[in-house]
């Protein structure tokens, strides 16, 4: 029997989503946890695989089991066995087609950035910081740039293991709420520290150190060097997982406790 679950967690503790020797990841707990209600090993496979810091609102991963147990086991069982800062939200059995990272056809990345003159304290952790102005309306021109079908080699890393660097971005926007900047981005599937750095580039023209014209140029450049450092991980998460409606996956509560302009219309 195949399983679909849904997860949210917070990355602050852990060593990101793939399981690591150390243990400390959130495959790993997750694992553990599972194994635990089973009876038996269990081997996660996810949507997408975040960072160490990274958050996520909406993972995806599914597993295979021959342990009938019912479907509230798989979420308030595991949970209880899980750190407080990782949740099973739901759980449903699914075909044996279906799987967490081929089933899925796009994904969805918020980075929340706090800009003051002093950093953050109440959401250390869950929000990124710059200490200086930004001008929001030259990063939401230099973000429609990156729509389309391109290659983003300029903002993989250099650990990106991924044999095409091409994907196709569908939403690459910035808003703003009070002291917070929400940079959304929605695509087919990312690269290695994609968002991060593509965020981090777009606080370079934020702050005018570069026109907006510069992200283009980057981009097509496709030389990692030329684009700016790598933002922190605190303030990236992993909203969304598209899956076509024939699987029937359940929605995600929404649990952000700030979100941008859109999300309160």
């Amino acid at each position: 029997m195949r399983i679909a679950i849904g997860i949210a967690y917070d990355g602050t503790a852990f060593d990101g989503w793939q399981s690591q020797p150390s243990g400390n990841t959130v495959q790993d707990h997750l694992e553990r946890a599972l194994s635990a209600i089973a009876g038996n090993s269990i081997r996660l496979a996810g949507a997408g695989r975040t960072d160490a810091g990274t958050h996520a609102c909406a993972q995806v991963a599914h597993f295979d089991t021959l342990a009938e147990r019912p479907g509230s086991a798989w979420v308030r069982g595991a949970n209880a066995l899980l750190p407080s800062a990782v949740a099973v939200q739901w759980s449903m059995p699914v075909p044996d087609e279906f799987h967490a990272r081929y089933s899925a056809s796009a994904r969805s990345y918020r980075y929340v950035l706090y800009k003051h003159a002093v950093r953050p304290a109440l959401l250390a952790g869950k929000t990124g910081w710059f200490h200086g102005e930004l001008d929001l309306e030259a990063m939401r021109r230099a973000a429609s740039a990156l729509v389309g079908e391109h290659d983003f080699s300029a903002f993989r890393s250099s650990e990106c293991q991924a044999r095409n660097p091409v994907r196709v971005m569908e939403r690459a926007e910035v808003h703003g709420r009070g002291p917070y900047l929400f940079f959304e981005f929605t695509a087919n599937a990312f690269l290695h520290h994609m968002v991060r750095n593509i965020v981090g580039s777009l606080v370079y023209i934020g702050s005018h150190r570069h026109p907006p014209e510069w992200m283009l140029q980057v981009m097509q450049g496709r030389d990692r060097n030329r684009a700016a450092p790598t933002i922190a991980a605190a303030g990236l998460y992993l909203t969304d997982v598209r899956y076509d409606a024939k699987w029937r996956l359940p929605p995600f509560a929404r649990m952000m406790p700030f979100g941008s302009s859109e999300d309160e219309a």
